[in-house]
């Protein structure tokens, strides 16, 4: 099975003829409709759509066999996807898709095991990781050069410099884990 990459997402109906919103996670949102067919996450459905034109920032358009506002209204919240051979290869070594980044390994700079990475999100600020640390804890970091200064996708890794916080909180947890003192700093119970 080709790996599948999220390109946009139904985002609810606009007026009684059957158009839906489309929102587009595309670097170019008009080329939502350049990689190929779109389908659901499992495959099972593809959907042949137009683009109609723009509502707020969502495309509106049409898709083949909806004709009401309530198939319309159904496909809320349906995820799109293309192939993932069906994107161009990036140019730049600093550019990669998210979905390649997902399952790499996250390590620090002396090589050892930080973790795996689980999700990229962007909330507005920029991107954030989010790893799944080898203690099994899920761990938020900044996608910055600062913070990530190695992809190595073909490697299949990651490497990270922790932040000065969650540095501290690891050291924090270590010493609670190998028995730390308590408060008057004796180590009595």
């Amino acid at each position: 099975m080709t790996a599948k990459i999220c390109v946009g997402q139904f985002a609810g109906s606009h007026g009684v003829r059957g158009l839906v919103k489309l929102r587009s996670f595309t670097a170019e949102p008009a080329d939502i409709m350049a990689y190929g067919p779109l389908s659901d996450e499992a495959g099972a459905r593809r959907f042949s759509v137009t683009l109609q034109g723009m509502v707020k920032d969502n495309f509106l358009a049409k898709v083949d066999g909806v004709t009401s506002r309530e198939q319309a209204q159904a496909l809320a919240g349906v995820r799109l996807y293309v192939d993932r051979d069906a994107l161009p290869s990036t140019e730049d070594e600093d550019e990669f898709y998210h979905a390649d980044l997902i399952g790499l390994r996250a390590e620090l700079a002396d090589g050892s095991l930080y973790g795996t990475v689980k999700a990229i999100y962007d909330f507005g600020a920029g991107d954030v990781l989010e790893v799944r640390t080898a203690g099994g804890a899920l761990e938020m970091l900044p996608f910055s050069k600062a913070c990530v200064p190695v992809v190595d996708v073909r490697g299949g890794r990651i490497v990270v410099d922790l932040p000065a916080v969650i540095e501290a909180r690891e050291g924090s947890e270590d010493e609670a884990e190998d028995g730390g003192e308590d408060e008057s700093g004796s180590g009595a119970p």
